[in-house]
């Protein structure tokens, strides 16, 4: 048998970078923004110094084991076409970690950021002794559990949180992202050689940039978008400066030697680490449905450890196996994207350069890519799943389709002031305004990850008529709500919602909701499944 060559380096691994290195570059910048209400401003020594390079080395990490593992699975199955895993900082643990843990702790502390930092670094170790923990039992539940409920929960989060958000920022700003989107959908809707072979991501992102930088001379402001600004350039080229990474331990340790500070953040820390495990277990499984099988205990393991060496070196934001394993393979990347990326991500956060690429490059030049890379998740979940569990993929959609139009809705309150969203609440659970019904929008999107899953395994099951099997993983999800990690919440402060569990004594003040009755529900379905699956039994029909 002729041995198949796969090289270290493809063309079209340059396409593939620039989709996974915008997607970390937006994290990044999110990291430098947010970071500043926890009183760590974008020249601190906390960020420059210990946050960036921590992020950098978790990163590079992760891109190089996760190419090496695609080079073993190419070599192994004597292919060509194999392509690694994407990887990056962990976007929803990012705006819960800072909002959940850092902030409270940053207000509650008379504002001391070190504290909030060391919190956020106990966040981050939490969560990656999780997922390594989970690492060893994960492929048994990828084994019990159909694609569908796997794979629709990928597609709600890249119908919103991917697609639906790209597409919006395309239409905000179109003379600068809508040439970049014509470019990626002819190369890869139409599948149309670019000249000179060039990669249609890098064309994208260099005709995007260019019209950001020239349209603005020739249109209005109001047509055009705002100028680039060259002094906003030197600015950020004069804050440049090489930062080595430094060990965090000590941090941790001295923390950990006071439980009253860190014991009750355990109810977001456990959650999250839950939610990344199942998360990166659906993106492998994403993977598989795409052609390339990765063995799941090892790919779990080295993301927990990646977020543990975030941790250690002083990053607060754990790392995930990324959504678009399957967009990644239909632009040709292979392993290439993965090394460079994370040698692209090491190089910027330890020069300071991230706030310089920003100033460069706008971010809308290179949505299209991700844009595209959102629609094809969505897509395979109903490609690679048997026919006839389309309906379950659909019913799987909508708890993330609420997350999305929820984390929206959050941001509009914030932005307008005016009534709080806990008077709001008050308002929406007694009446339906044009179908916003915000207190059942908040209930989907508390655990939606769980949820989705759940409801698009309980629909394959009852489609597949295994009724036992369908009650119960009711009664799962009955468990799941009566514990608080799926449906409770409590909001608090104005505007923010947070979980509330079995265990948990509401804030004082705050307006409560716990799930009993829907974990009531949940068992109810599971008495109604069971007695469909002793009657089918009864008259000769598959019941099991």
């Amino acid at each position: 048998m002729n041995t198949v060559a796969y090289p270290l380096f493809a063309r079209r691994d340059l396409d593939g970078f620039f989709g996974l290195f915008i997607d970390n570059l937006v994290q990044l910048l999110l990291i430098v923004v947010l970071c500043g209400v926890c009183g760590i401003s974008h020249n601190s020594p906390l960020l420059v110094g210990y946050i960036l390079p921590g992020a950098a080395i978790s990163i590079l990490l992760g891109n190089v084991f996760y190419a090496w593992q695609a080079h073993r699975l190419a070599k192994r199955e004597n292919r060509s076409d194999v392509t690694a895993l994407p990887y990056g900082i962990n976007t929803p643990s990012l705006l819960v970690y800072v909002f959940f843990v850092m902030v409270p702790v940053y207000n509650g502390s008379n504002g001391s950021a070190r504290l909030a930092w060391q919190m956020g670094l106990l966040a981050c170790l939490g969560s990656g002794l999780i997922e390594l923990a989970g690492s060893f039992v994960a492929e048994r539940i990828r084994r019990n559990t159909p694609r569908a409920a796997l794979l629709s929960t990928l597609a709600s989060i890249a119908i919103g949180f991917i697609a639906m958000k790209f597409a919006l920022e395309v239409f905000h700003r179109p003379l600068v992202a809508m040439l970049p989107l014509a470019v990626i959908l002819i190369t890869y809707f139409s599948r149309v050689q670019l000249p000179l072979g060039l990669p249609g991501g890098f064309v994208a992102v260099l005709l995007g940039t260019l019209c950001a930088w020239t349209l603005p001379f020739f249109l209005p402001e109001s047509v055009a978008g705002p100028a680039m600004s060259v002094d906003a350039v030197k600015e950020a080229a004069a804050q440049s400066a090489w930062h080595w990474p430094q060990f965090a331990g000590g941090e941790i340790f001295e923390l950990l030697s006071q439980p009253s500070t860190w014991l009750r953040y355990l109810s977001v820390i456990v959650p999250m680490g839950l939610f990344n495990v199942i998360g990166s277990l659906q993106n492998i499984e994403s993977a598989e449905a795409a052609g390339d099988s990765y063995d799941t205990r090892s790919s779990l393991a080295a993301n927990g450890v990646g977020t543990i060496v975030a941790a250690c070196f002083g990053s607060c934001f754990p790392t995930t196996i990324y959504i678009g394993h399957p967009g990644w393979k239909g632009l040709g990347a292979r392993a290439g994207y993965s090394t460079l990326n994370g040698i692209v991500v090491v190089a910027i956060c330890l020069t300071g350069t991230v706030g310089l690429i920003s100033r460069v490059v706008p971010m809308e030049a290179g949505i299209a890519i991700v844009l595209w890379i959102g629609i094809i998740i969505t897509a395979q979940a109903f490609q690679v799943t048997p026919r006839e569990h389309a309906p379950a993929v659909a019913i799987g959609l909508f708890p993330g389709i609420a997350a999305w139009g929820w984390t929206v809705t959050q941001g509009a309150f914030i932005a307008a002031g005016g009534k709080t969203i806990q008077q709001l609440l008050q308002v929406s659970q007694n009446s339906d305004v044009n179908g916003f019904l915000i207190h059942g929008m908040i209930v989907m999107e508390r655990g939606f990850i769980f949820t989705c899953m759940f409801l698009a395994a309980i629909a394959a099951f009852l489609i597949d008529r295994k009724f036992y099997v369908a009650a119960a993983w009711s009664s799962i999800a009955a468990l799941f709500a009566a514990s608080g990690l799926t449906h409770a919440y409590q909001v608090f402060g104005g505007n923010i919602v947070d979980f509330l569990f079995a265990f948990q004594q509401p804030v004082e003040g705050a307006l409560a909701f716990r799930s009993v009755g829907i974990a009531i529900g949940y068992l109810l379905f599971a008495a109604i499944f069971t007695a469909a699956g002793f009657y089918h039994a009864r008259q000769g029909e598959p019941g099991a």
